[in-house]
């Protein structure tokens, strides 16, 4: 198929935003917005997940691409949430409408030559107005008193096992009065998080994934690749200067320890693709709504060409600051001690183009939503030091975080 990438001019952003919030495909950095609209051009399957070979490169290579030049994630693009699992299978979705519009207001479409229904699709677009809704019914999964009881085991294992972390996460799931509307939720998260990437995403069972992640898992630019993991985490309370709790997670040993075990595993990871690595001397503060975060960038430079960003997803997934160290044993622990699945949650999602470039980030501080029911994740790192009731109040903070965008009270 032939596709024409072109520059726009007069976009209506808000239409575009809520547009592909409900119903396409949307990954808003701070300094790009992506989205997609209209029924696919394809879907290209993961029937293994990350677990097998991939040949989205190829695939996405076989569409003519005519027209203007344009950067990265441009031209032909597929976007994907992935489940948490590696070996569960995934689907990629090329949009037939593209949007690609940079902070100083650039912007690119690409799509079928001559087909200009995109216009359309924005005018019918409207406004996300609703407010955050009182929720009809809650439900933890598990309960605090079982979550801080698990960490207590978790604690106990890490003590006696050859394992240096593990990332044990919790939901609460409900039902609100009304639809929900994936776009005012969107809209809401983008307000309050303007460092995070905003993203609203189709998953499995009709569902719809939208959060605002703060961490990036990894992004792919021609030969250069790009992390920035984050691990320690201390709540900010509200109307508080946070300047004493960031001093204090800067000098927490627990948290410096959780840190820096997560940081030396990507580096160690990368060493298979790249030869030149370099990571931060010392984790930097990144401060969000609520809670502020260890986090430090990791760069590496291939000599030749560098895999794909799917391939060097599939290296990183998942990091230790979703899953543990060693990654296999940290798995195993998961499995054992969580007793529901977690879904999209902590899975990457992002985009691939042609050319390989990509970004993929953590599915994290999201709400999964599908008409008037929601759930959200949450998960804290456990090491050999943790207090369990320290870890059970780290998860309530992120779910009252990501929530309080959705729902009337806090919960």
């Amino acid at each position: 198929m032939r596709l024409l990438r072109r520059r726009v001019r007069d976009l209506d952003v808000a239409a575009l935003r809520s547009r592909s919030s409900r119903e396409g495909w949307l990954v808003e950095t701070p300094e790009v917005l992506r989205a997609g609209l209209g029924p696919a051009l394809a879907e290209i399957p993961l029937p293994e997940g990350l677990e097998g070979p991939s040949n989205v490169r190829e695939l996405l290579d076989a569409f003519e691409l005519v027209g203007d030049e344009g950067p990265s994630g441009s031209g032909v693009t597929a976007y994907a949430s992935l489940p948490f699992e590696r070996g569960e299978p995934a689907t990629l979705s090329v949009p037939r409408f593209q949007f690609t519009r940079t902070r100083d207001g650039s912007c690119w479409l690409t799509g079928p030559e001559g087909d200009d229904s995109w216009n359309e699709l924005l005018a019918e677009a409207s406004a996300p107005l609703q407010e955050p809704l009182f929720p009809r019914t809650l439900a933890y999964r598990p309960t605090a008193d079982e979550y801080a009881h698990t960490v207590a085991r978790a604690v106990e294992l890490l003590r006696h096992k050859e394992l240096d972390k593990v990332v044990l996460a919790r939901a609460v799931s409900g039902t609100v009065p009304e639809m929900i509307d994936p776009a005012a939720l969107a809209e809401r998260l983008r307000r309050r998080e303007p460092l995070c990437t905003i993203y609203s995403l189709p998953v499995s069972g009709g569902r719809r994934f939208v959060g605002a992640s703060p961490e990036l898992l990894v992004r792919r630019d021609g030969v250069e690749v790009t992390c920035h993991p984050l691990a320690g985490t201390i709540a900010l309370p509200a109307n508080v200067a946070a300047d004493d709790y960031q001093t204090w997670l800067l000098g927490s040993a627990k948290n410096l320890h959780e840190h820096a075990v997560m940081v030396d595993d990507v580096v160690q990871l990368l060493t298979r693709y790249f030869e030149d690595i370099e990571a931060d001397a010392t984790p930097s503060i990144v401060a969000l709504r609520s809670v502020a975060h260890l986090g430090t960038w990791v760069r590496a430079r291939a000599r030749d060409e560098a895999p794909d960003a799917l391939s060097v997803l599939a290296l990183l997934h998942p990091t230790a600051a979703v899953g543990g160290i060693p990654r296999r044993a940290a798995h195993d622990l998961i499995i054992q001690l969580e007793e529901h699945p977690r879904g999209h949650y902590a899975g990457p999602l992002g985009w691939m183009d042609a050319r390989g470039d990509g970004e993929w980030w953590v599915g994290i501080r999201g709400v999964l939503v599908e008409g008037d029911s929601f759930e959200a994740w949450a998960g804290a790192g456990i090491v050999s030091e943790s207090d369990p009731t320290a870890e059970r109040e780290e998860t309530r903070d992120k779910l009252a975080s990501v929530l309080s965008a959705l729902l009337a009270e806090r919960v």
